[in-house]
């Protein structure tokens, strides 16, 4: 007999695999000084941004007393870079590439590109690493903290310290870095040039035909080849979806959708633009969307796609099916995953999930105020800030101004949007899966789980880390290595292998629940 094991899938690896100290590391503040040898590096990183050039300035960086020579620089982002250029403020926002020229160099901890962005739109400072923070822990996303950064001796300010979604990353949490791999942020303005191609919506991955020109002006290819496969990805999503699972990892995929709808983060695939997440393809032939750009996450950025921008209280009391209740057509990824009962209800369990862990239980508030302690005296000291101290201060609790924007505050947004979800029909009438066991004879595996209120229930399992995982029903009558029939004990039995990792799913008529709750990036393991 084997009894249960429960391993967190990536999460203790990356900070065993860490330094102490590490770049991303919430609590430090490193100090970044880029030295250009022309004096007249802004007018030439300004012109390569308009331009739309990729070509990089070099410069010296130095990362804490340790430099780095030929380091790449461009100007980065769209609106934190123009709008904050066309008002004349300095801080605008960089990318730094440590193997422009010597392909070997990397910045501290094997980093391949620092993204050093300007806290556009948001006077709190707060939105990006609080962000990042909650969805790191529900599925493969960046680190961010804060650096001050200064250029040619001049100090810019307090920017954010974002980890890229690269190569780097890649093999941290997939082991490998040569599958298919889009960033998914259309090119503004892009129109076809095959008057054929059926009319698109940006990154929506909405099936616009086999001709890879109608895609290109919506997907960036990072890879060297990856058109078949996006467009196969784009075909069976709106066209063929009860196959999806060969080339979507859905569960991965309803975290990123269920936490843009509990943090309003509407800058992303949920909201009018439809973009900012990058999708890469495992080994497995599953595509895992991967979340990216969230300083105007947390009600920063209140449109939808359609109709005008939504009020606060819009915001507040945004609907959980969104997109899905109105049929969108232009977002698949959102309304053919949850016409799938199953999936729906596991994507409302993620979204409690989060309600719960991360809002009910205080978290958030003891998370923001955390990183306010460590930056207050450095954002007062930031005189190229965007927004005012004031600003700072207040727009944790209430709405700020950035410019002649209101900005509305995290806690003004979240404790109101937190009452509503509980509030709201789907999330009652949870399950609860009290114990999870699995017992081995000879060549089979028992899994067994204790679970109340339940109408279905699923085990999903792989048999190693490179799998997909794979979805059985699970049954409480008796017959399934259960005991005895409606005892609340639910069984299934699959072959045994070392190394078996799997989870719960418990379905009621309205939601699901997983066990462990953060299904996908952790789970159960065979020893």
């Amino acid at each position: 007999m084997r009894h249960l094991a429960l391993t967190f899938y990536l999460v203790l690896l990356v900070v065993a695999i860490l330094p102490a100290q590490d770049l991303y590391q919430w609590d430090r503040i490193p100090e970044i000084r880029i030295t250009f040898a022309e004096d007249n590096w802004s007018d030439i990183l300004d012109k390569l941004k308009r331009d739309g050039d990729k070509d990089r300035l070099l410069a010296t960086v130095e990362i804490d007393g340790k430099v780095y020579e030929k380091v790449g620089v461009r100007y980065k982002g769209n609106s934190s870079y123009f709008n904050v250029k066309k008002s004349e403020a300095t801080k605008l926002p960089f990318n730094l590439e440590a193997n422009s020229e010597n392909k070997e160099q990397r910045f501290e901890g094997d980093v391949e590109t620092l993204k050093l962005s300007n806290v556009f739109r948001d006077p709190s400072f707060l939105r990006e690493v609080l962000s990042y923070e909650i969805a790191g822990l529900y599925m493969p996303a960046p680190r961010a903290n804060f650096a001050r950064v200064y250029v040619n001796g001049t100090y810019l300010g307090l920017y954010n310290n974002t980890e890229s979604i690269d190569d780097n990353f890649l093999k941290k949490y997939f082991g490998e870095d040569d599958g298919v791999f889009f960033k998914c942020d259309p090119e503004w303005g892009f129109e076809s040039k095959n008057p054929e191609c059926p009319e698109g919506d940006k990154s929506s991955l909405m099936y616009v035909g086999e001709d890879s020109a109608c895609y290109k002006g919506f997907y960036e290819k990072k890879s060297d080849d990856g058109w078949e496969q996006l467009i196969d990805l784009a075909q069976i999503l709106n066209e063929n979806p009860d196959s999806i699972e060969k080339i979507l990892d859905v569960n991965l995929t309803l975290w990123m959708l269920a936490f843009n709808n509990v943090l309003v983060n509407l800058d992303s695939y949920t909201g009018r633009l439809c973009h900012n997440y990058y999708a890469y393809q495992v080994s497995n032939g599953q595509f895992v969307p991967l979340v990216w750009d969230m300083n105007l996450s947390l009600g920063g950025f209140p449109f939808l796609g359609y109709g005008k921008a939504l009020s606060p209280t819009e915001m507040q009391e945004m609907s959980p099916l969104v997109h899905y209740k109105q049929k969108n057509p232009r977002r698949p990824l959102i309304v053919n995953l949850l016409r799938n009962e199953l999936y729906r209800k596991i994507y409302v369990g993620h979204m409690m999930t989060i309600v719960d862990e991360q809002f009910r239980s205080g978290r958030f508030k003891e998370r923001a105020k955390a990183w306010q302690d460590l930056i207050r005296d450095e954002v007062a000291a930031d005189g190229n800030k965007l927004y005012d101290m004031d600003g700072f201060e207040k727009n944790f609790q209430s709405t700020a101004m950035a410019g002649r924007t209101e900005i509305i505050g995290l806690n003004e947004l979240m404790g109101n949007r937190i009452a509503y979800l509980l509030g709201h029909p789907l999330f009652q009438e949870a399950p609860e899966i009290d114990t999870v066991e699995h017992l081995q004879f000879d060549n089979t595996l028992a899994i067994q789980a204790t679970i109340q209120g339940a109408e279905k229930a699923h085990v999903a399992y792989r048999y190693n880390s490179k799998d997909a995982f794979q979805f059985l029903e699970m049954f409480d009558d008796g017959g399934h290595n259960d005991f005895v029939g409606d005892d609340n004990v639910w069984g299934a039995t699959i072959d045994f292998k070392p190394g078996t990792q799997y989870y719960i799913i418990a379905e009621s008529a309205r939601n699901a629940q997983m066990k462990p709750r953060r299904a996908g990036l952790e789970y159960f393991e065979v020893e």
